[in-house]
């Protein structure tokens, strides 16, 4: 049985001394309890009610609220006037449209698996990585998968992270290059700009990527894109198998079945993907 192994957690050792990490924790309490009290409000919130609610002194309750505007998780309309801000509406479109895309996609996953009786992986782009937000798979796919959910990877040494590199500008896959140094995890990755830059060149002509034991030694993977409404790339459906198991002939499959999902989501097939 195949296994595929998860990334080492980062080191979560401080160097600051005992102390910071208790001083860090504090100040996220007290931000979340302003943004709580913010929360409960129709209205914009002046500082004195915001202290009062929360028990936090006016000038802490400033100063926290100065941080929080500048991140643009809270606004100020007025002197002395506070609102949830803009940030937070982003990152809440973010989370529901991830809940949306597993919602919509668990059933098409389950019926992929029994047709191809291997682990069908669901990914959507976090940063410079791929992360796996839900999976399908029993004992019999071969592979005993213990990258948890939730589990990163990075985009160019994976299927799913190769269609949305495929999806962004050439100069912002070589920043990408430039960042990450396009570091490898087999002998197989692509740590090279221009073989990188072919590949990504074959994912936008077929429609598909491919991961050739790039990401582990044994595990191949094949990856469709799937879209919303806006026609812009939210997630990857994705066939991981044992190497010598994984069937070309399951491709149109995955296709049809990110297109499928994509429907559900409101994208018109046929149209073009933005970029």
């Amino acid at each position: 049985m195949t296994r595929v192994s998860v990334f080492p957690a980062a080191d979560s050792s401080n160097a600051a001394g005992d102390g910071a990490p208790a001083i860090a924790i504090q100040v996220l309490e007290r931000a979340m309890k302003l943004l709580d009290a913010l929360a409960a409000q129709s209205d914009p919130v002046p500082l004195k009610e915001l202290s009062l609610s929360t028990g936090l002194h006016p000038s802490t309750a400033h100063r926290i609220l100065n941080d929080l505007v500048i991140g643009r998780y809270v606004e100020r309309v007025d002197s002395g006037l506070y609102q949830l801000g803009m940030r937070l509406l982003e990152l809440g479109s973010l989370v529901k449209g991830r809940l949306d895309v597993r919602e919509a996609a668990i059933g098409a996953m389950r019926a992929l698996h029994k047709l191809t009786g291997q682990t069908i992986n669901l990914s959507v782009q976090q940063g410079d990585e791929i992360m796996y937000i839900d999976r399908a798979w029993s004992e019999r796919s071969g592979m005993q998968v213990v990258r948890a959910i939730g589990g990163r990877a990075p985009l160019h040494l994976t299927s799913t992270g190769k269609l949305f590199l495929s999806a962004i500008e050439p100069r912002q896959v070589r920043a990408y290059a430039l960042r990450t140094g396009l570091a490898g995890h087999t002998r197989n990755s692509l740590t090279d700009l221009e073989r990188l830059e072919r590949e990504l060149a074959l994912v936008r002509r077929h429609g598909y990527a491919r991961d050739n034991e790039e990401l582990e030694l044994g595990v191949r993977c094949i990856a469709a894109g799937i879209y919303d409404d806006a026609g812009k790339l939210v997630a990857g459906l994705s066939i991981s198998a044992p190497a010598d198991r994984l069937q070309d002939e399951w491709i149109s499959s995955l296709v049809q079945t990110a297109a499928g999902i994509s429907e559900s989501l409101g994208y018109e097939v046929g149209s073009s993907p933005k970029r």
